[in-house]
């Protein structure tokens, strides 16, 4: 998106979130969400309930574990074993030093007491039935689980001596984990959810649902006026409008018309979108919103409806108001690709259509939203009634241009020698950004030169820096590549010169430059051009392979530093033939159309396989006859080539005006 025109605020100051109180957060009914203060009376409650249940609970299973204990009546091993033949024994658990056993139901206690009665006690034998505990020491009999198994008797072997209750085993597996848990929810995962929806720490997880827009109004205002804004007037007159209609809806109402939902700014990254908007909410007068498209999707599923939902709930409290959503197309893809499909996207999505223009209308709202990929937004979402306006952002012309540069220049001091129209003739295609970073960069090498203002040298370099990079200082060529450098570059100027529909030249350069090149030439239109010409086309193509043609009329060979020339003057002749209808072979046909228009622009091959080896033919022979051409031109003027090079190999940087001298010399 754009650079800032204005220096940046401290947006910690100039922001006011969507709940400046900074109390509880609001549920999506606008009332408050309370939650129990932690350590208060509610919780000390629970908290004393909780630890009698668990301290009842122990002592209950402790109490009945000891009497089971306690209820084990022993006897001898041959009490055992003549209990086992006759029949009375139900079961029996051994380990290595006992046996437990109990009778079976309904066993004559009579008959066991009259057994027993001369090794227990009296008052135990009376209390004997069919499902006391008995105990027997464990002897060495290897017949032992074959009589058990004769009398069915049901046995195992136990590994410890102190047989447990099961209720106290259901207490320990169960019952004192699910407490242990609920401790550490009550303790930990409380405490830090009190913490967060407080508003510290990680932003509150029961407030995750919550819209993270920015809210500007008069008091915090974003520090951008429409003054700050230059070149795109047509995109400033549509805002104005829209802003001067919630401000005063009568004049517009009393004739009937409609106010509009909302704007959709498209166009390149770098023109103005973000900018624009910040001026909007800089001269609206009314609430301003601002959101990205990414703010809304979380992990959680739901979380982008949510938000969605409560960013207009705030909205319609401070009506009217302006919401802007940048990088819509973040939560706005078309919902037809059924290859990338996300639900939760498309949740979001829909929550946003529903809110925007869904049965219940929202008036005095406008939506304002920014996108550099309107091909793939869904179409539901551009409809009139949602986006009734795309307003266009594009890159600014010529006085657009000079527009933006005396903004920027505004902010340093200019010497007397600055010509600004001349700079933005040499920018031609710039963004804003882009013209706003060799002010800055112009500054900067000022200062570096120990200039008190910036000059027009400083800004001319600055222009070569974003263009091609800085001067790479450390790189040093072999005087056999400085000569080949300096035949290639004139061969550029001296083809473009020769050409009646060629550019004037604005300079020659050997020097290399960081973004890879080891010299360049610059050409410089003398007018802003919107239209380009078959013609005009085929002398940029001759111009980009000349610098190759003067390494075949000098060295007899060719060099790998026109590779570049070779790819724009190939993608120049395939535009010719496949968008521009400038080919004898195919006509007025189209054969490639450009996807993402505002991003690479690259285009898509829409033709047949046969069709796309016509195609290659077509393009080959366009660039053979533009060389053919270039190499004509240089050996007719191969004097002033050899001329113009030696100047430029002492001099390394050569200027227009030094160039036509030399060509006119002869």
């Amino acid at each position: 998106m754009s650079q800032n025109t204005t220096p940046e605020a401290d947006m910690k100051n100039n922001v006011s979130q969507s709940n400046p109180g900074g109390g509880a957060p609001t549920g999506s009914s606008g009332g408050p969400t309370r939650y129990p203060p932690y350590g208060g009376p509610n919780w000390t409650r629970l908290r004393n309930i909780a630890l009698i249940i668990f301290t009842v609970t122990i002592v209950m299973n402790l109490l009945a574990a000891g009497r089971l204990a306690n209820a084990a009546v022993p006897i001898q091993y041959s009490q055992f074993m003549k209990l086992v033949e006759e029949g009375h024994v139900d079961r029996a658990e051994l380990n290595e030093e006992r046996i437990y056993l109990t009778l079976k139901p309904h066993t004559d206690i009579t008959m066991v007491r009259d057994l027993l009665d001369t090794t227990i006690p009296p008052a135990v034998a009376a209390a004997l039935s069919s499902g006391t505990v008995y105990t027997a020491v464990i002897m060495d009999d290897p017949q032992l689980t074959t009589r058990l198994y004769e009398k069915d008797v049901t046995f195992s072997k136990i590994y410890n001596e102190t047989r447990s209750s099961p209720i106290l085993n259901f207490v320990l597996s169960w019952v004192l984990p699910m407490l242990l848990m609920y401790s550490f929810y009550a303790f930990v995962i409380r405490r830090l959810t009190r913490k967060m929806s407080s508003g510290g720490g990680m932003g509150g997880m029961f407030s995750v649902g919550k819209s993270k827009a920015k809210e500007y109004n008069v008091q915090t205002s974003t520090g951008v006026k429409f003054s700050d804004v230059a070149g795109q007037d047509e995109a400033k007159e549509s805002l104005l409008e829209m802003v001067d209609f919630l401000k005063n809806p009568g004049k517009y109402q009393s004739i009937g018309a409609r106010q509009p939902k909302g704007a959709l700014l498209v166009g390149p990254p770098g023109t103005g979108k973000t900018l624009l908007a910040k001026a909007v909410a800089g001269e609206a007068g009314v609430p301003f919103y601002s959101i990205t498209g990414s703010e809304f999707v979380e992990m959680f599923v739901g979380v982008g409806a949510s938000r969605v939902r409560d960013m207009f709930e705030q909205a319609k409290k401070n009506t009217p108001c302006i919401i802007f959503i940048d990088e819509i197309d973040a939560i706005g893809k078309s919902r037809d690709n059924r290859f990338s499909a996300n639900d939760e996207r498309e949740q979001t999505l829909n929550q946003l259509l529903a809110e925007m223009d869904g049965f219940e209308g929202k008036q005095g709202i406008i939506v304002l939203a920014a996108t550099n990929r309107p091909e793939v937004l869904d179409k539901a979402l551009l409809r009139p009634g949602r986006f009734d306006r795309r307003i266009i952002v594009e890159k600014p012309d010529l006085p657009g241009r000079e527009a933006i540069l005396a903004v920027h220049a505004a902010r340093v001091k200019l010497g007397p020698d600055v010509d600004l129209r001349q700079i933005a003739l040499a920018t031609s295609g710039a963004t804003g950004a882009d013209l706003a970073n060799m002010v800055n960069e112009a500054a900067l090498l000022a200062v570096k030169e120990g200039h008190d203002q910036v000059q027009q040298k400083d800004l001319m370099e600055s222009v070569e820096v974003v263009i091609a990079g800085r001067e790479k200082k450390d790189r040093v060529m072999n005087p056999k590549e400085r000569e080949m450098v300096a035949y290639h570059e004139v061969g550029h100027a001296l083809v473009s010169a020769q050409q009646r529909d060629g550019q004037p030249v604005q300079k020659i350069t050997i020097v290399p430059r960081t973004m890879g090149s080891l010299g360049y030439t610059m050409n410089m239109p003398e007018e802003e051009r919107y239209l380009m010409t078959q013609s005009e086309l085929l002398a940029q193509i001759t111009s980009l392979l000349g610098g190759r043609a003067a390494e075949q009329i000098k060295f007899g060979e060719v060099t790998t530093g026109a590779s570049n020339d070779i790819q724009r003057a190939t993608a120049l002749a395939r535009g010719m033939v496949t968008q521009y209808g400038m080919s004898d072979a195919f006509g007025p046909m189209g054969l490639e159309t450009p996807e993402n228009q505002y991003l690479d622009g690259r285009p898509v091959f829409g033709g047949s396989d046969a069709s796309s080896a016509a195609v290659d033919k077509e393009v080959r022979d366009i660039l053979m006859r533009a060389e053919e051409e270039a190499i004509k031109l240089l050996k007719e003027n191969v004097d002033a080539l050899d001329r113009i090079a030696q100047h430029l190999l002492d001099k390394e940087n050569i200027t227009g005006e030094e160039f036509m001298e030399l060509l006119n010399a002869a």
